[in-house]
């Protein structure tokens, strides 16, 4: 088969390669998927860099998401689901979720646990399934892993990442109130189409401020934060008494400092969304509402741009300027 491999950490242009390796097999509990469409997410290009331990093998074949067809089950899987559409999710990850894997979706096969294997509505193309994994999950967990929101408010920081645009989407059809932060009209007008009922521009307002005013003084129930350290000051003046704060990202500030006691006086919560390590219920709740929303048509999809497979190393340059809204797929003959 043809795949994206890389041999040693370091930058695309350096590191990446495409060649022809082993065809894989489906063992115990697995199947082998023809994969058309492969995702690119941050956190693939940060484990490229090296930012994610050591290389757990002698070669990596990247990305975690995908979309494809299963060609072929192994024992304990049910054999009706040769022929089915699918999409993927967790490719690239031990069984655990938290370590690096050998082999991901930028191969012409992937062979992966069959529960990882989600069946993909009719209406949804593989390009499209390629963005569910990583960004779709984390919002989920983000949204719904403390429980309901129907009735409550919920601020998105990002509202027009690749995170923040499925954050937004699953809030709505979970019944929230959604306020959404952008740094410019451009990505206020996505998260509009997102679904956001309000739109804060973080560059020229004050978003506690107005989060406050958009909600009698009252405040956001939950936040889905993009970047806690770096907003950790503003998000802990938006939340509400008994609030959530639900971070999934920190790059700018890693090690941020928090203000105990007024968090604590207002009974803050803070719970981490890591999306690889999810638990099993998570992971059962997130695959289901997801796929029930595609099969309604309540999940639109954010493509920023497409790649041939020959073309990864300009795929994962893009992803890494930070440039793209939305995500950026693989297409794989």
């Amino acid at each position: 088969m043809k795949a994206v491999f890389y041999e040693r950490y370091g930058a695309a242009r350096d590191v990446i390669r495409i060649g022809d390796l082993p065809d894989p097999v489906a063992g115990p509990g697995e199947v082998l998927v023809r994969v058309h469409a492969s995702g690119i997410n941050p956190s693939d290009v940060k484990t490229r860099m090296g930012g994610r331990g050591t290389i757990p093998g002698p070669l990596v074949v990247p990305h975690n998401d995908g979309g494809g067809v299963i060609e072929a089950v192994g024992p304990g899987v049910d054999p009706k689901r040769v022929g089915e559409r699918v999409w993927l999710y967790n490719a690239n990850r031990s069984p655990d979720g938290m370590a690096q894997g050998t082999v991901g979706t930028a191969a012409q096969t992937v062979a992966l646990p069959a529960i990882q294997a989600v069946p993909l509505p009719d209406g949804t193309s593989f390009a499209e399934a390629a963005c569910l994994g990583v960004p779709a999950m984390t919002a989920h967990l983000a949204v719904l892993g403390g429980g309901p929101v129907h009735g409550r408010t919920v601020l998105v920081t990002g509202g027009a990442g690749a995170v923040g645009w499925y954050a937004i989407q699953i809030a709505k059809w979970a019944g929230a109130h959604v306020i959404a932060t952008v740094s410019g009209d451009a990505k206020a007008e996505v998260a509009r189409r997102a679904g956001a009922d309000h739109v804060v521009n973080y560059r020229s307002e004050d978003v506690a401020a107005r989060v406050k005013a958009l909600t009698g003084g009252r405040g956001a129930d939950l936040i889905v934060e993009v970047e806690f350290g770096g907003n950790l000051a503003a998000s802990t003046a938006a939340l509400a008494k008994g609030g959530t704060i639900a971070p999934y990202g920190s790059v700018a500030n890693p090690k941020p400092v928090l203000d105990f006691f007024p968090f604590m006086f207002g009974n803050g919560v803070i719970r981490g969304v890591f999306v690889y390590a999810m638990s099993p219920e998570n992971f059962a709740a997130a695959r289901h509402d997801i796929t029930e929303m595609l099969r309604h048509g309540r999940l639109q999809h954010l493509i920023a741009e497409t790649f041939d497979l020959a073309d990864c190393v300009a795929a994962h340059e893009a992803v890494e300027s930070g440039k793209l809204v939305g995500n950026a797929v693989l297409t794989i003959a």
